[in-house]
């Protein structure tokens, strides 16, 4: 205070101090550091050279001393350690990365780990406090979990870049029959197994598997070599369009699959609450 009032009775004042007692402090501080911080006389106070750089030196560690205190704050209100999330491969990457860069700006201490786990991995991991959140596909059993939906999501034929175009459902049908199939692995995604096989019975065939993958990337990649057609939720069709395949949109056939996020009943950690605020994929809702 004397360092920047530069007035011993006016610092005195701001501390709410008498003069002397002020003045016996800072010449028992030049006593301990062995130098003189300031030069008095009866009309001015000024700071010496060693003066200027303890002043320096002492608001850098005040700063730092205030840095730590709100980390030790951060710490206390878990706003520092882990948050951990879980995703399925066929939801939108391109805005978890985005929710992610700005999370990493506003929780600087949280270390952010992700996970690409199928649905019934993440409601286990959920349950069992490995994860915080998931990012996953209904039907979702369990009381210990709150859902909070973020879209309904209808599916869509994906063909190989070689494939005509098709007037109607029933044309589509009997062109999807004659092809192989590519689709998760029953043990992997049930629930999203079945949602195939009703939409192909409602085409009028049972689906031939020929190859099953654990990610949506790979039954695309296998598509786009022509390995066979799948049918896949219709958000998918933005976020690929640098592979060389066809869409055919299954029209009028009122399908769906719900994407929720999910986490532990009553969990009101503040990185959490943040997340969930932010996380909003807007994709053509039904």
């Amino acid at each position: 205070m004397v360092a920047e009032e530069l007035h011993f009775r006016k610092a005195a004042e701001k501390l709410f101090i008498s003069q002397p007692p002020l003045s016996r402090q800072i010449k028992e501080l030049e006593e301990e550091l062995d130098a003189q911080l300031f030069t008095r006389n009866n009309k001015r106070v000024t700071l010496t050279n060693a003066g200027l750089y303890f002043k320096k030196e002492v608001d850098e560690i005040l700063t730092r001393i205030n840095e730590t205190k709100n980390t030790v704050k951060q710490i206390h209100n878990h706003l520092n350690g882990e948050f951990r999330i879980g995703y399925i491969s066929s939801t939108y990457h391109p805005l978890l990365m985005e929710v992610l860069k700005e999370m990493r700006i506003h929780f600087p201490y949280l270390s952010i780990q992700l996970y690409e786990l199928p649905t019934q991995k993440q409601i286990h991991a959920l349950e069992e406090g490995k994860l915080d959140i998931g990012i996953m596909r209904a039907p979702i059993a369990s009381t210990q979990l709150t859902l909070n939906t973020l879209f309904y999501d209808p599916f869509i034929a994906v063909l190989p870049a070689d494939s005509p175009r098709f007037s109607s459902n029933e044309t589509l049908g009997k062109y999807l029959e004659e092809k192989p199939f590519i689709f998760f692995n029953r043990d992997y995604a049930p629930a999203y197994h079945q949602k195939l096989v009703e939409i192909c019975n409602r085409l009028g065939f049972n689906p031939q598997l020929s190859h099953e993958a654990n990610n949506v990337h790979s039954i695309l990649r296998l598509v786009e070599s022509g390995a066979g057609v799948s049918i896949l939720p219709h958000s998918l069709k933005e976020h690929y369009k640098y592979l060389q395949i066809n869409f055919a949109d299954l029209k009028n056939l009122s399908i769906y699959t719900e994407v929720v996020l999910a986490y532990k009943n009553n969990n009101d950690q503040e990185a959490l609450q943040w997340f969930i605020k932010r996380y909003n994929p807007t994709p053509n809702r039904t």
